[in-house]
C-alpha cells in the first residue's frame, strides 16, 4: 500500500510504501467504538461524589407530627424522599470506571483507525518534521501554508522546539507514536505521520 509524501509546502511529491497490516485493515466499526469509549473511562478520575442520609447536614426532629396532618408520616428531612434529603445509592469517589482492552484488540483497533484515515485522504506522510526555534508563530505559519488548520502529527522526536511552538495552538497536536490515542486519531482532520514514525508504528500494531 501507498501513502502520499508530502513537502514542506504540503503538495504531493511522491508515494511512499507502507505495510498493509497498518494501513490496509479492514475497518472495524464495532471495536474502533470499544477502544475508543475504553480510552475515556480509562481517563476518568471519579473526583465527584454525593451524600448519603447520615452525611447530609440535616435536624433529626421530627418534622411535623405522625397523625392527624393528613400528608405522609416522615421521621427525618434527611430523608431521601424529601428535596436536600441524602441519596439511595450515592455517587463515590473511589468508584472505578476503567474498561480492560485486550493488547490484540487495541493493536487490530488502531490500525483499522489509520486504515480507515488512509482511504478517507486524512493520511499523510512527511520526510521529517523539525522546527529551528521554539516560535508559535513559526509552527502556525507552516501549517497555514500547507492550508491545515487541524492537524495531528505523529513526529519519530519531539523535541524541546516542538513542543514548546505547538502547546498554545488549540487545534494542532504533536507526539511520538507511543503517544498517539484513537481520540486524537478520530478528532483532528489531518493526520500526518513522518517517515521514521511510520517504523514505529509497524512494530507497535503490525
Amino acid at each position: 500500500m501507498q501513502l502520499e509524501l508530502l513537502n514542506d509546502q504540503g503538495q504531493g511529491a511522491s508515494h511512499l510504501d507502507v505495510p498493509e497490516t497498518v494501513f490496509g485493515r479492514e475497518y472495524n466499526e464495532a471495536l474502533v467504538h470499544q477502544i475508543v469509549v475504553a480510552y475515556q473511562a480509562n481517563a476518568r478520575q471519579g473526583t465527584r461524589a454525593q451524600k448519603d442520609r447520615e452525611q447530609v447536614r440535616h435536624s433529626t426532629r421530627k418534622p411535623f407530627k405522625q397523625k392527624t396532618t393528613g400528608r405522609a408520616r416522615a421521621g427525618m428531612t434527611s430523608s431521601p424522599l424529601w428535596r436536600g434529603g441524602g441519596r439511595i445509592f450515592p455517587n463515590l469517589p473511589e468508584e472505578n470506571f476503567t474498561q480492560k482492552i485486550n493488547k490484540k484488540m487495541y493493536r487490530a483497533g488502531m490500525s483499522s483507525i489509520l486504515s480507515q484515515l488512509a482511504r478517507e485522504g486524512r493520511l499523510a506522510v512527511l520526510e521529517s518534521f523539525k522546527l529551528d526555534s521554539p516560535k508559535t508563530k513559526v509552527l502556525a505559519d507552516r501549517f497555514k501554508a500547507m492550508n491545515l488548520q487541524s492537524v495531528m502529527v505523529i513526529a519519530d522526536e519531539v523535541d524541546e522546539n516542538l513542543y514548546l511552538a505547538s502547546r498554545n495552538l488549540v487545534n494542532v497536536l504533536i507526539v511520538e507514536p507511543r503517544y498517539a490515542d484513537p481520540v486524537s486519531l478520530v478528532r483532528f482532520k489531518k493526520v500526518l505521520v513522518t517517515k521514521g514514525a511510520i517504523d514505529k508504528l509497524k512494530e507497535m500494531f503490525a
